[in-house]
This record gives structure tokens, C-alpha cells and sequence, in this order.
């Protein structure tokens, strides 16, 4: 089953990452979770550690700012997924660049977006 990871998930539901964990699942779309703090959104657990996260995530979707993604990136890049979504606020040009060199489709949107228009196809 293809998964997408949510990076910098969040309990709290009015976070962006939180409400594109429920659309995803409302979607029909596995998802697995990695936040700084341990919580869950609507019954899927929220891990902290990249170590606890499976192997095969076809879409990695970021809310981290630039800064804060630099200690996932060769995490994102050994999980090859197919594409990487800079949601608004996640943008980094240079990652995007990494990505693409290792043939990953870096994409800047808003998953929120693609969901509703019937963009986020897998």
C-alpha cells in the first residue's frame, strides 16, 4: 500500500498538518506521522523517532520550516520516496535541488489543495 509521511505532524487540530492527516485518511490514503511530541490524529500515532517509520512511503509531505527540515533530509532521501510536497512555509530550494539530483519529484503545494482538486494522486 502506498503511504504518505506527514513531517512535523501535530496533535492539534487547528494545525495544517493535523487537518492533512484526516483529509488523507477521509481519502483512502495510508498515512504515517513523525512530530516532535508523541500525540495522534484521529486514532494514528504520532512517532518522534525517523528509526519508527516504515520503509515504504511513496509521498513524504513537509510542515517543517527550512531550517527545521535540515536534520531530516538524508532521512527523506534514504526512504526514495516518489515525491516530497513543500507545503506554504515549508519551501527550501536547495532540498528541492538534493532531491531532484536523486530523482525525487519535489513538489511545492499545499497538499490541502491537491486533495481537493484531485492532484494527490499516488
Amino acid at each position: 500500500m502506498k503511504k504518505t509521511l506527514i513531517i512535523g505532524a501535530s496533535p492539534n487540530p487547528s494545525r495544517y498538518a493535523y487537518l492533512a492527516a484526516e483529509r488523507l485518511l477521509n481519502h483512502g490514503i495510508a498515512i504515517e506521522l513523525l512530530g516532535r511530541r508523541k500525540g495522534e490524529v484521529s486514532g494514528q500515532p504520532i512517532k518522534t523517532l525517523p528509526s519508527e517509520i516504515s520503509r515504504d512511503i511513496h509521498t513524504v509531505t513537509l510542515y517543517l520550516s527550512e531550517q527545521n527540515q535540515k536534520e531530516y533530509e538524508d532521512f527523506i532521501l534514504s526512504l526514495k520516496p516518489v515525491r516530497v510536497i513543500f507545503n506554504p512555509g515549508a519551501e527550501n530550494p536547495a532540498f528541492a535541488a538534493r532531491l531532484s539530483e536523486n530523482g525525487i519529484e519535489a513538489v511545492e503545494g499545499c497538499t490541502l489543495v491537491m486533495l481537493s482538486t484531485g492532484q494527490y494522486n499516488l
